[in-house]
């Protein structure tokens, strides 16, 4: 249940990244904000109460689903464009 806030912020993040043109700057983007929706997955949760080793858990996993997303939309996009 506690890693529900990590997927739904990877997913965001990969949805802003999407719309970045620049590879440079949507990997930028994608690093930054995965850190930063990383630590506060941790605190959410409550994790960081127990253990900031955490963090080692929740940015890898905000960060893994930005860029499934990312993979994902430009596929459905490149897929819907050669199909017109």
């Amino acid at each position: 249940m506690h890693e529900i806030f990590p997927v739904a912020a990877g997913v965001l993040v990969g949805l802003l990244a999407f719309r970045v043109a620049s590879f440079r700057m949507r990997a930028l983007l994608v690093a930054a904000l995965s850190v930063v929706f990383g630590v506060i997955a941790t605190i959410i949760s409550g994790e960081a109460l127990i253990s900031w080793a955490f963090v080692l858990i929740d940015i890898p996993l905000v960060l893994g689903t930005s860029i499934v997303t990312v993979l994902v939309l430009t596929y459905a996009t490149q897929r819907s464009t050669q199909r017109r």
